[in-house]
């Protein structure tokens, strides 16, 4: 089954409720990639999971986002029964951009976040489109695939590409990275920016 937005919704809901049945708890987490792009009305496209980069803690300075390396185990039953409910892939709920946290995130990246509750036990964080089109800069940057479109389909402006831009390069900081960020900047309509760069 493919996630488009209606589908994300049923889904997460759906994750709540186990989640709820298997006496978890409260949990918040931090969502980026296509999942994001559905929840904010960004793309048309389906999704195939949902890319969870960490857990959120409220605290009174803000949202803290905690990395984990793996998910708890109420919360693993509660992803194996929705997956089997929906006939989802097996990595349909996955860790796999928590090492971003390593690397670094957009400056405010945390104040940027939008907050959704899908009942009494889950609340998501979506990346903001900003977030997106620089995390999206950096998936496009070499490739010719689903991110590319994604970005381009967010129409971002020359001021939201620089920033990203810039960001995209503290993550690699290598002239040949910097030499291939340039030309694909180029190749999508952002020369002005690349010459900037």
């Amino acid at each position: 089954m493919q996630i488009g937005a209606n589908e994300l919704d049923r889904i997460l809901t759906a994750l709540d409720r186990q989640n709820g049945l298997e006496s978890g708890g409260p949990i918040a987490l931090v969502v980026i990639g296509g999942a994001a792009l559905h929840a904010l009305g960004l793309v048309s496209r389906t999704t195939k999971d949902v890319d969870v980069q960490g857990q959120a803690e409220e605290t009174e300075r803000g949202i803290v986002i905690k990395k984990i390396r793996e998910f708890p185990d109420f919360l693993k039953r509660a992803i194996r029964k929705v997956q089997r409910d929906f006939g989802l892939p097996e990595n349909w709920f996955n860790l796999g951009p928590a090492s971003q946290l390593d690397l670094g995130l957009p400056t405010g990246f945390e104040s940027r976040l939008i907050r959704k509750t899908y009942g009494r036990n889950l609340t998501v964080y979506f990346a903001s489109r900003w977030d997106l089109i620089h995390f999206k800069l950096f998936a496009s940057i070499d490739r010719d695939d689903y991110h590319v479109q994604d970005l381009l389909s967010m129409n971002p402006s020359e001021n939201e590409i620089e920033a990203a831009a810039r960001w995209v390069l503290t993550q690699d900081i290598s002239q040949e990275f910097r030499r291939i960020t340039r030309q694909f900047l180029e190749e999508i309509g952002y020369g002005t920016i690349a010459e900037r760069l």
